[in-house]
């Protein structure tokens, strides 16, 4: 796991308000999530995680592609981990 986003408390990390979380799926059933601080950024990833993205709970667009999906964030949110295997996206008020 490789995560350079900030922390927002106890397993939680702060998303940038356009990021960018690329979801790739592999065959035996898990996930790694890629997150980018925006979409159109020519930067590497913020963070890389091996579990499942179980729920977003924001607001975002979802682009379905061959090997996975894309989920382009609207809303500033946070990246919370529920367990050692699953993750999930919820909408935060900032006023950042």
């Amino acid at each position: 796991m490789t995560l350079k986003l900030p922390p927002s408390g106890d397993d939680r990390w702060r998303l940038a308000a356009h990021a960018r979380v690329i979801v790739y799926e592999t065959d035996d059933g898990n996930e790694l999530l890629t997150v980018y601080d925006c979409g159109a950024a020519q930067k590497p990833p913020s963070a890389q995680v091996i579990g499942n993205l179980v729920r977003v709970n924001a607001d975002h667009e979802l682009e379905h592609g061959p090997t996975g999906y894309a989920v382009s964030m609207r809303e500033a949110a946070d990246l919370v981990k529920q367990d050692d295997h699953h993750y999930l996206i919820e909408a935060v008020d900032r006023d950042d």
